[in-house]
């Protein structure tokens, strides 16, 4: 039997502990406050954000760090992205050398650009490399916590790692795939919440299976050429962690990011669409990010770019439409690719 800790009590962190749990390891979900860590063992449920599954006889819940991460065998990183340096600070001192940090985080922060893994790296830097490993794919929480069948792929720099948390993790209803790509599963996990929030907007304004698949497939050409210009594979992008998350998150009705660029399509403000939601939509502030990113790699993002405007600068979302369908013709394809 495995020790876990799991650092985020998001929808996810909460599920990929409830998976383990399952399965018989020994799982503590870490909150950030003692009235959070209450409630949560009270109620024996996430009922702000996973109602209605209840937790395992394995999972606890506790406020503190020490007892959480201390002789913890894998700690599971699942804070909104935007929060992930300020919350490694609780976490530092109870790693050891053997504990593996798996990443479920799709996110990119905003003003450095920076890669989850390159975040802990910086805040824990007697982390080695071999110890973290990324998981993303297309994995929505209530679909994957309900027992649907999924897939996943877990990514490290040592094989070994990535091959353990594909055994801990490979059910009859969660099937993982390890990869060595660590920066394309990142990226592919991230990068395609913006395009989520424009294939979400497309929902709004009505315009249909064509305009949406176009419009997805060309999210899918842009984060591959920002990924592939910041290391990423290119096979990796056309693989679960890329066009599978991608599929997923611009298609469910259960993917906060499209549901964040539907409602902007039908004429809402996004401080009120964020304002009602729960959950965190990653897709806001990885726009910006992914903008900064690719200013820095010298990546033109049109897609992403007209996305950020409409969210951020009030641009008309049939204005931005009318600006993509109007570019200078051109292949289809660069012509080194034919």
């Amino acid at each position: 039997m495995s020790r876990v800790g799991v650092l985020g009590t998001t929808s996810w962190g909460t599920t990929l502990g409830i998976l383990l749990a399952r399965r018989g390891q020994e799982v503590t979900l870490w909150a950030r406050s003692e009235e959070e860590a209450h409630a949560l063992t009270q109620d024996q449920e996430n009922k702000r954000l996973l109602p209605g599954v209840p937790f395992p006889s394995s999972f606890t819940a506790t406020a503190n760090a020490e007892s959480a991460f201390s002789n913890a065998d894998l700690v599971i990183l699942c804070t909104p992205s935007q929060r992930l340096r300020e919350s490694l600070a609780g976490l530092r001192p109870y790693l050891q050398a053997s504990t593996v940090l798996l990443s479920a985080i799709k996110g990119i922060e905003k003003g450095s650009g920076k890669r989850m893994t390159q975040i802990i790296q910086e805040e824990l830097p007697d982390v080695a490399e071999s110890q973290l490993c990324v998981l993303s794919g297309p994995n929505l929480s209530q679909e994957v916590v309900d027992g649907k069948p999924s897939s996943t792929v877990v990514a490290a720099h040592d094989p070994a790692i990535s091959e353990w948390v594909q055994e801990l993790y490979s059910s009859n209803t969660f099937r993982v795939y390890t990869n060595n790509d660590v920066i394309g599963v990142e990226l592919g996990g991230a990068l395609k919440n913006a395009i989520a929030i424009g294939a979400g907007i497309s929902d709004g304004l009505g315009f249909g299976a064509n305009g949406k698949a176009a419009f997805v497939t060309r999210g899918l050409a842009e984060i591959t050429r920002l990924g592939v210009a910041c290391g990423a594979k290119p096979l990796t992008m056309a693989g679960l962690a890329g066009l599978g998350d991608l599929v997923a998150t611009c298609f469910s009705n259960l993917s906060r990011n499209r549901y964040v660029g539907e409602q902007i399509g039908l004429g809402h403000p996004l401080s009120e669409v964020l304002g009602g939601m729960v959950h965190v939509a990653e897709g806001v502030g990885t726009t910006e990010a992914a903008l900064q990113l690719a200013k820095q790699h010298g990546v033109e993002m049109p897609i992403t770019e007209l996305t950020a405007r409409i969210l951020f600068e009030g641009l008309d979302p049939r204005e931005a439409t009318a600006s993509l369908l109007s570019r200078a013709p051109r292949q289809e394809w660069p012509s080194d690719l034919h």
